[in-house]
C-alpha cells in the first residue's frame, strides 16, 4: 500500500512553489507515495501542477475570517473539518509553520509534524505540533522544506539539485494572441518597499523596444492592473495583459525570452521554468527566498551603500526616513538589469 500524506500549507504563491522540490524528493524516495494537499483557494492551482498530489482541500480561511458567523452557520466550517478529517494519513504535516497554519493543523485529528520551537518563525505555532523537527533558519526555504519533509515521512535527505517535478501541460496558453518575440516584466509585490520604480520600468520597456522586443505585463488585481495600464499606455511595444488564472500566467511566461521580476510569487514560477530571468533583492534576502532554477541572476543591494538590507521592512527607514519605497530597489539600474538580462538570455541553459 502506498504511503499518503496530509500535507498543510496554505500561502502564498512562492512558499508553495518552495515544497514542490521536497514533493519530487518523497515521490522518487517513495514510488506511489500521495498527497492530500491543504491550500489557499487563491493558490489551489499550485498543488496541481505535481503529479504526487492527489486531492486538493481549499482553505478560504480569508473569506471565513471575513464573515465568521455566516462561515460557522453557514456550514462553510463545518464541512471544511469534514474534508480535513475524512481520510487516514501516515504522515499530517504543516509544512507552513505559522499561526494560520498552526490553527487549522489543531482541527485535524492525529499527530502533526512541523518545525521546531528555534526553527520555526512564528511562535508559538510550535505548539500544535506533536512530532517537531529542526531546520536552520539561514538555509534557503527550499532547503529548509527538503529537510523538514524528508525528516517528517521518513527517507534520507537527497543531496541532488532541486527538482520541481511539475507538469508543465498544465501550463496552458489562455485565448490571447501573443506576439511572436516578447519579454515578460513583474513589475507587481505584495510589498511596496518590494517595487522597482516606475520610471526605471518606463526606461526598461524602451530598451526591450529598441532591440526588438514586445513586452507583457500580467497583472493580479485592479492595483496591478492599473499600473501595468500605466506603463502599456506610454510604450507602442507594451501590452497589460488582463487577470489570468496561474496556469495561464505560466503557459505565457513559458514561452518568453526572458523575465525580469521584483521579489514576487511569479518570480518563483520564473524559477520553476528555467527562464532566463533577472530578480530584485533590496529589502529581501535572494539567500533565504531567491528565485531557483537554471538562468536565475539575483540583483541584490549594495552592502557597502545599504548596510541596513535586508531589512525586511514594510517601509524604507534608512537615513532615518518613513517612505514607501526603498531607496535600495531604486539604485537598480535599467541599463544594468538590461545588460545582466541580455547576457542571460544569449548563454541560456536548457
Amino acid at each position: 500500500m502506498s504511503k499518503r500524506v496530509l500535507l498543510i500549507k496554505l500561502t502564498s504563491m512562492g512558499d508553495l512553489m518552495h515544497a514542490l522540490p521536497a514533493l519530487t524528493d518523497a515521490a522518487t524516495a517513495i514510488p506511489g507515495i500521495e498527497f492530500d494537499w491543504v491550500v489557499d483557494e487563491a493558490f489551489a492551482e499550485v498543488p496541481s501542477w505535481h503529479p504526487a498530489v492527489n486531492q486538493i482541500i481549499r482553505s478560504a480561511h480569508r473569506r471565513w475570517k471575513k464573515d465568521l458567523s455566516q462561515s460557522i452557520f453557514g456550514g462553510q466550517l463545518a464541512n471544511f473539518y469534514s474534508q480535513l478529517n475524512h481520510a487516514d494519513y501516515d504522515v499530517i504535516l504543516d509544512a507552513q509553520n505559522n499561526i494560520k497554519s498552526a490553527v487549522i493543523s489543531t482541527l485535524r485529528r492525529g499527530k502533526i509534524h512541523g518545525l521546531s520551537k528555534d526553527s520555526i518563525r512564528e511562535t508559538p505555532a510550535h505548539w500544535a505540533y506533536r512530532y517537531q523537527h529542526n531546520a536552520d533558519k539561514s538555509q534557503h526555504a527550499i532547503a529548509r522544506q527538503r529537510l523538514l519533509f524528508s525528516e517528517a515521512i521518513g527517507y534520507d535527505l537527497p543531496q541532488t539539485a532541486p527538482d520541481y517535478g511539475i507538469d508543465r501541460s498544465m501550463m496552458q496558453l489562455p485565448d490571447i494572441k501573443l506576439p511572436e518575440r516578447f519579454l515578460f516584466f513583474v513589475h507587481n509585490a505584495s510589498w511596496t518597499t518590494k517595487l522597482w520604480p516606475e520610471s526605471h520600468w518606463h526606461k526598461l520597456i524602451e530598451q526591450a523596444g529598441d532591440a526588438g522586443y514586445e513586452v507583457l505585463l500580467p497583472c493580479g488585481n485592479d492595483e496591478e492592473l492599473a499600473r501595468a495600464q500605466r506603463l502599456a499606455e506610454q510604450h507602442s511595444n507594451a501590452i497589460a495583459l488582463p487577470k489570468l488564472s496561474l496556469s495561464h500566467i505560466g503557459g505565457i511566461m513559458d514561452k518568453a525570452e526572458g523575465v525580469v521580476t521584483c521579489d514576487t510569487g511569479l518570480c518563483h514560477l520564473a524559477g520553476m521554468l528555467d527562464l532566463p530571468s533577472v530578480s530584485f533583492y533590496g529589502p529581501t534576502s535572494d539567500q533565504l527566498v531567491g528565485a531557483t532554477g537554471l538562468n536565475q541572476q539575483h540583483i541584490i543591494a549594495s552592502s557597502e551603500d545599504f548596510s541596513c538590507a535586508p531589512c525586511y521592512g514594510r517601509s524604507c527607514t534608512k537615513d532615518g526616513g518613513d517612505t514607501e519605497m526603498s531607496d535600495c530597489m531604486e539604485s537598480f539600474l535599467p541599463e544594468q538589469i538590461w545588460t545582466a538580462l541580455t547576457e542571460l538570455i544569449a548563454k541560456r541553459s536548457y
